[in-house]
């Protein structure tokens, strides 16, 4: 099939975010899985971590695998590089699929901020941990580092204008979940910005309805029918 990117979210791997929706998706396409830097199998550099320069890590990826266009899924913060993918390199991005992410600071669920305002490694999920310390044994400090990194770019986050969204021309399909850590209204405010998008609000928190590895009772139709809506979107 057609090549589909997919970005996972902070503190993830591929595996993490999409390892129950991978084998779905790959029936059908070809799927490109992202590990960002500093999370999973990709090294780390002396550069702090931004949505801006991931995603011209994501275009540069497609340009030395000699892709012109792919279709491209972020989950999460994934969501946040996959815009930025669209704004800054649009030639790249065939359509584009934002899971849960947001654009602007008051999108978030009330408390969000002020938690990570005071977060630390204590606080990210033991299965985050376990995942990269399994690809990379006993790497304590790069697992530190990318804590560290993901942290301090939520922390300085800041409002990006409507004027970046509505730069984004590629058909887009925003999903939310009526439990998220995203509020629903703002991915509404979201589509009105983005030209060509449709909105599907799903049931359950965060993740749940593609079965990300915190959740632990997506059952096998939640997954097919998340998947099924990717793929007519995909088809249209």
């Amino acid at each position: 099939g057609e090549p589909l990117v997919l970005i996972h979210g902070g503190g993830s791997t591929l595996y993490t975010t999409f390892g129950r929706v991978l084998p779905l998706l790959a029936q059908t396409h070809k799927v490109i899985g992202v590990e960002l830097q500093a999370h999973g199998h990709t090294s780390d550099r002396d550069a702090k971590e931004s949505f801006e320069q991931d995603a011209d890590d994501v275009a540069e990826l497609l340009r030395q695998l000699g892709i012109e266009k792919a279709n491209v899924f972020g989950f999460s913060n994934g969501g946040n590089t996959a815009m930025q993918l669209a704004i800054r390199h649009p030639g790249k991005v065939a359509k584009l699929i934002i899971v849960s992410s947001f654009y602007k600071r008051n999108g978030m669920q009330d408390g969000f901020w002020d938690f990570m305002k005071n977060a630390d490694i204590s606080h990210m999920p033991q299965v985050y941990k376990d995942e990269y310390l399994k690809i990379n044994p006993g790497d304590i400090n790069g697992l530190q580092a990318m804590h560290d990194k993901d942290l301090r770019r939520m922390q300085n986050f800041e409002d990006w204008k409507d004027a970046d969204l509505r730069a984004i021309k590629a058909p887009t399909l925003l999903i939310v979940a009526d439990s998220d850590v995203v509020k629903v209204e703002h991915v509404m405010q979201m589509q009105q910005q983005i030209a060509h998008s449709k909105l599907a609000v799903m049931p359950g928190s965060h993740g749940r309805y593609m079965g990300e590895i915190m959740t632990h009772d997506t059952d096998r139709q939640t997954l097919t029918t998340f998947v099924s809506a990717i793929n007519t979107f995909l088809s249209e």
